[in-house]
């Protein structure tokens, strides 16, 4: 990606970016680095250490090698060009930079410095050593989809850098905690600006940042309209849904906010790029409603337009607002997957506590998981029979600790939800059976448990209890090594039941 100074600083202090190591910062701080301000020069100051400068600056290595600082990501996200500003930095800029990259996960860090510091960290060279000139904005385009969360800076071999600018896509961290509505547009979300009439005086991307702007700096501002028409943006939602309330800030705007703003949307497929959302046929959101000066203003009163992907924003004729916030309930890519496009698309986290409804075994699920995508639910099912039965005694007994015994509702191992559900539909048909043959069967389920040590299983679904109790009995009788595999047939029975179930959802 060329062009990339639009997208969000995902290093800026503005957004949580942090520098957490530096190996020297002798002359000037790692801190400066992410200011979210231009680098000044201050002519004739000095430090008692030397020339004060506005950046990050090491000594005179003496020996060879390079210096390093290592920072965090304010947004983790796809990083799709740097800047290495090394304004007023002349006779003492770095000759070269590289720039690594790794993923820790989602936040807070846990040990996080010690990781970063581990051997077991896997840091991605996602800028090469490349040449530096003084003085200058060095943009460079990053060639990496990846996503992370901490960068590591080396200069070569040593000097100063006044700023560096991460620009990127914000990977959202997942879901949020259910609550009656977040903000679908802002930059933590993954919201960005995708074109705008005019951007002047500041840059409409600042209507998407965190808590309310400092100044009438910190928001998108145009140029007095001198001719008939008005000024917009349109904005993306990190996060398509249903839009339920919007708040319009026009603070420290005073003589020159809108007379009124209006929003339309549209729910627009990415795949067709977003080249001609400019032409689209819109819908109207909010109509014309009137502004005033350094207020923050709410409006509920909305068109219901069901999901939308897309904001408009119209000012009429021009001026400053400071923030648009579009307050909604997401629609989850993962919840609009069905059945094997599910299985196959699902992020890691949560197929796997889908698979493990299926089925208890940790090593099975890892399986499976390395196993997608699959071609079809047919190679679906054989792929789970196939890793099940390979499986050693040790993974068996711990997906027998995920069942209740029939007649139970609790099992040894804590179950989910989704699983309670399960194991109460599968053994719904027992029962119902009298009181009488449910005391006999629980005694057996006792007597089988001591002589096992493990919980007795059946694939129970549209058996009766009698007909449960007279399979108990039978397998009481075998060899307890011929038992364990029969148990664990019984449990492949049920996991592929409950894989059916999870393609039908």
């Amino acid at each position: 990606m060329k062009n990339f100074s639009h997208l969000v600083d995902l290093a800026s202090h503005r957004v949580g970016g942090r520098v957490l190591l530096a190996n020297d910062e002798f002359f000037a701080p790692k801190e400066n680095l992410l200011k979210p301000t231009k680098p000044v020069f201050i002519e004739g100051k000095y430090t008692d250490r030397g020339k004060w400068m506005d950046g990050w600056e090491t000594r005179r290595r003496r020996t060879p090698g390079f210096d390093w600082c290592i920072i965090r990501l304010g947004l983790p996200g796809v990083i799709r060009g740097v800047v290495v500003d090394t304004s007023s930095f002349k006779g003492n800029f770095p000759s070269h930079f590289s720039l690594e990259a790794c993923d820790l996960g989602s936040p807070p860090y846990a040990h996080e410095k010690k990781r970063i510091e581990s051997p077991a960290t896997v840091w991605c060279e996602i800028v090469s050593k490349t040449a530096l000139e003084g003085d200058s904005q060095n943009s460079i385009s990053v060639e990496n989809a990846a996503r992370f969360t901490h960068l590591r800076l080396k200069i070569y071999p040593d000097g100063g850098v006044a700023r560096l600018r991460v620009h990127g896509e914000v990977v959202p961290e997942g879901r949020h905690p259910k609550r009656k509505g977040i903000d679908l547009a802002a930059v933590g979300n993954g919201g960005s600006i995708v074109a705008s009439s005019d951007e002047f005086f500041s840059e409409p991307l600042n209507l998407l940042m965190p808590e309310r702007g400092k100044d009438m700096s910190d928001g998108w501002e145009t140029r007095r309209r001198r001719g008939p028409g008005h000024d917009w943006v349109i904005l993306k939602l990190g996060l398509p849904g249903k839009i339920g309330r919007v708040e319009v800030d026009t603070a420290h705007f005073k003589g020159n906010f809108p007379e009124s703003c209006s929003l339309d949307a549209i729910h627009f497929d990415r795949k067709n790029g977003e080249a001609i959302l400019e032409s689209a046929e819109w819908k109207e959101l909010l109509p014309r409603m009137q502004l005033r000066a350094n207020r923050r203003h709410r409006f509920e009163k909305l068109q219901d337009l069901g999901t939308v992907s897309h904001v408009r924003f119209n000012i009429y004729p021009d001026g400053g607002v400071s923030r648009l916030r579009i307050f909604g309930e997401p629609a989850w890519p993962e919840d609009q997957l069905k059945g094997l496009e599910r299985v196959n698309q699902l992020p890691v986290e949560q197929i796997r506590k889908a698979l493990l409804d299926c089925c208890g075994s940790d090593a099975w699920v890892n399986r499976m998981i390395a196993q997608r995508p699959f071609a079809g639910e047919k190679n679906l099912l054989e792929s789970a029979d196939k890793i099940w039965a390979d499986l050693d005694s040790k993974e068996w007994l711990k997906a027998f600790r995920h069942h209740p015994p029939i007649g139970s509702k609790r099992s040894t191992a804590k179950q989910s939800p989704t699983e309670r559900e399960w194991s109460s539909g599968e053994q719904s048909s027992a029962r119902k059976s009298g009181r009488e043959t449910l005391e006999v069967l629980q005694a057996a389920n006792e007597a089988y448990h001591a002589t096992f040590g493990y919980v007795f299983l059946i694939c129970a679904s549209g058996l009766s209890g009698e007909e449960i109790l007279q399979n108990l009995r039978h397998r009481l009788t075998n060899d307890p090594e011929i038992e364990l595999r029969v148990a664990a047939e019984e449990l492949g029975k049920i996991m592929r039941l409950r894989l059916e179930k999870l393609l039908k959802s």
